[in-house]
């Protein structure tokens, strides 16, 4: 009876240690997929994790910091999120409605009263809900030319984004996208966070800092990257046909909608938020509760809060892409097999996207 334990030990052991090499084997390869994607495609650095909600199977890095520097990928690298912040600030204000300061279907005029006088009468119905979700009608300030009527607001931070969020109320609604069933709306998530900050009587920024870097020990920060360290990634557009390093001094903010896409991460503190919406997903609380991330994923068809939520062709999937232009952030998250892919880039020029779509395939193909 013994001699028979130790043989199934040693088989047990066999294969798990067949299955690490296996794995490794594989992530070798894709490590080494990707790198060529990146060298095709014109991408100075890129970087991958595939997640379960307990470990990391795969993360790699490969490149350089800007295509003019010699600086080479780090673990520690930071990158810009673009709307993935989109996600962060659905799940800050996910706790305050747990916290019961605020609720999924209270009214912005409920908090802000005094706007109604000013604002389109279209709006006057609009709840947090149907803010993160794109289905208030709000414009998209998504483009650049959307931009050249907004004035030049003055103030803090939370001042300026009061009067574009006064300055929002007062345009024309946009129509309901009838295939998808809601129009994208970066200005939205403005408007969210500005009922937020009044419930709260804290900054957005506040209120990130303290959820994500004093809670929960993910580092996040605002704007670029290399606004932050002179070491670390600069994110590339196409400047007189040729992909340029954006340099920090630029003028080009997001203060506006920064609650709907201007947030840096590294790729492992990244990892964590995503595995806190794994666990979630898993039926397994922790800073929220699971049936508030069910919520988060799935309350509405196509768009839930921060996440598309894509069912369809044996498909159940969360899923996002975060773009200001100079970077590209993709992350999926395959709610049937509990698997999460990221990519993380510092550019997002059309090539680069391509070279992006064709390594989350690789990826899935596990």
């Amino acid at each position: 009876m013994r001699k028979k334990f130790i043989n199934y030990r040693i088989i047990a052991l066999c294969l798990l240690t067949q299955l690490f090499f296996s794995t490794f084997s594989l992530g070798q390869k894709n490590s080494r997929y990707a790198d060529s994607l990146r060298t095709a495609y014109q991408i100075p650095e890129l970087a991958y994790a595939v997640i379960t909600k307990d470990s990391t199977i795969e993360i790699s890095f490969s490149g350089h910091h800007a295509n003019n520097l010699p600086d080479t990928a780090s673990v520690t690298d930071r990158f810009h999120i673009g709307s993935n912040t989109k996600a962060m600030t659905a799940f800050i204000i996910a706790k305050a409605v747990e916290k019961n300061q605020i609720k999924w279907d209270t009214k912005f005029f409920d908090l802000f009263p005094e706007w109604k006088k000013d604002s389109n009468p279209a709006y006057l119905k609009i709840t947090l809900q149907d803010l993160l979700s794109h289905r208030a009608r709000i414009q998209p300030f998504t483009a650049g030319e959307e931009w050249n009527k907004v004035p030049k607001f003055k103030g803090t931070k939370v001042q300026k984004r009061k009067s574009f969020g006064h300055f929002v109320l007062s345009q024309k609604p946009v129509d309901i996208d009838t295939s998808s069933k809601y129009t994208y709306s970066n200005a939205g998530y403005t408007l969210a966070a500005l009922m937020l900050e009044k419930v709260a009587n804290k900054s957005w920024e506040d209120m990130i800092l303290e959820t994500f870097n004093r809670d929960l020990n993910i580092l996040t920060g605002f704007s670029w990257p290399n606004n932050q360290s002179k070491q670390d990634t600069w994110g590339h557009l196409i400047e007189n046909n040729k992909l340029t390093p954006l340099a920090s001094t630029i003028e080009y903010n997001l203060n506006y909608i920064e609650p709907a896409g201007d947030l840096n991460l590294t790729l492992p503190d990244y990892i964590k938020f995503i595995q806190l919406n794994l666990k979630g997903l898993n039926n397994q609380d922790n800073y929220l509760s699971a049936s508030t991330y069910n919520f988060l994923h799935r309350c509405r068809e196509n768009y839930a809060m921060g996440w598309a939520n894509i069912i369809e062709n044996n498909t159940d999937l969360s899923s996002h892409a975060g773009s200001a232009g100079t970077y590209f952030t993709m992350v999926d998250i395959d709610r049937r097999k509990g698997i999460g892919y990221i990519i993380f880039a510092n550019s997002a020029t059309e090539s680069a996207t391509q070279g992006i779509d064709q390594l989350m395939r690789k990826l899935k193909e596990r």
